[in-house]
């Protein structure tokens, strides 16, 4: 990604990732002592959330690094360690909460890595499973041109035998993973949807095709893999579009080699609903038939995603019986009616994953 400018607080002017981030870009500097006046000048524009993608702001977390998932009361949480190293995203999905979740939007970096790895050494020694991924508050892997951080975490992880990494992307940005000593211990994992919806909802993503050839190489350089059905939007055709994709996937890559598959249908606050309308003029997304759920999100009614979330797991289990599928924020209702169980009688939902992780990439 190229910023039309970085913005960098003063306190970490002279910091080395600072200097190394700088010098690798022709984007223009300035040097800021308050980023709140940023933030006003930002919210101002015609178009925050655009405007903030376009920009860079070099800062310090002075919070903790990691996380925990916040999940969502009355729906079953995987137990996720979030690692918080930057927020906000270059890419441009219709549905993403991150739009209404910043204020104001703007993209972040933050360059004391010292820190995170200090907070990861005292988790490494707890020496127990944890699943941590650095996808949640933006992707992955957007900032692989400037930085060096998901190689880094990538080599940091393999030199331990209890957490995983987990590094969930849109993106093709595969390059610098090449030749790492991860030792399976960082799982790879795209975010799938059809190219429908990638086409009219997911601007400046790669395409499907682009992000299975590159699940494939992180495959061939021994990644472990997983993949997100999240959010699944129903629209005339969709299910036949999806099973597509789903075939396609196994086409591409192998099924052993997939830790897990987690499925979702789109559910957005209501402050998105007018976000969408008004930087999506043409999306449709919003004006299906929604209920507010338990969380106040406005979720498909439960019939209908029960529907569409049987025939999804059917087409995948035809394919790969043994994979893990998992559901992101739902109620032990759809899990019944939709797997036949709930996760409470597999020792819950983190357990399963949990083992899943072990299976595939050797944790102890």
């Amino acid at each position: 990604m190229k910023y039309s400018k970085i913005y960098i607080e003063k306190e970490i002017e002279k910091h080395p990732e600072t200097l190394k981030i700088t010098s690798q870009s022709n984007a223009e500097i300035q040097i800021i002592k308050d980023a709140e006046k940023l933030f006003k000048k930002i919210s101002k524009a015609a178009d925050p959330i655009g405007e903030g993608k376009k920009i860079l702001l070099l800062s310090q977390n002075k919070g903790p690094f990691l996380k925990k998932c916040p999940g969502t009361k009355n729906y079953i949480c995987c137990g996720y360690k979030i690692l918080h190293i930057a927020s906000f995203c270059t890419m441009d999905c219709s549905y993403c909460i991150l739009q209404a979740y910043f204020h104001p939007p703007i993209l972040r970096y933050f360059v004391n890595t010292e820190d995170m790895e200090k907070e990861l050494d005292a988790l490494f020694a707890e020496k127990t499973i944890y699943r941590v991924g650095t996808g949640e508050f933006s992707d992955s892997l957007i900032f692989e041109n400037n930085t060096n951080i998901s190689a880094n975490l990538t080599e940091k992880f393999g030199g331990q035998k209890h957490c995983i990494l987990e590094l969930k992307t849109k993106t093709v940005n595969i390059k610098k993973l090449q030749g790492l000593n991860h030792n399976r211990k960082t799982i790879i994992s795209w975010s799938l949807n059809t190219q429908k919806v990638i086409a009219e909802e997911e601007r400046d993503t790669a395409s499907l095709d682009a992000r299975l050839k590159a699940a494939a190489q992180c495959e061939k350089w021994g990644y472990p893999l997983a993949f997100h059905f999240d959010p699944i939007i129903i629209y005339k055709g969709a299910e036949e579009d999806y099973k597509k994709v789903i075939k396609k996937l196994f086409s591409i890559v192998s099924k052993d080699n997939i830790v897990w598959i987690s499925i979702g249908t789109f559910r957005f606050i209501p402050t998105l609903k007018k976000i969408i309308e008004t930087r999506f003029k043409n999306s449709k997304i919003i004006y299906g038939e929604f209920i507010k759920g338990l969380d106040n999100k406005m979720r498909y009614f439960k019939p209908i995603r029960i529907e569409i979330y049987k025939k999804i797991i059917s087409y995948i289990k035809q394919i790969a019986p043994e994979v893990l599928i998992y559901f992101c924020m739902e109620d032990e209702q759809v899990w019944q009616k939709s797997f036949g169980f709930t996760p409470e009688q597999k020792g819950g939902l983190a357990s399963m994953l949990d083992k899943s992780a072990k299976r595939h990439c050797g944790l102890l």
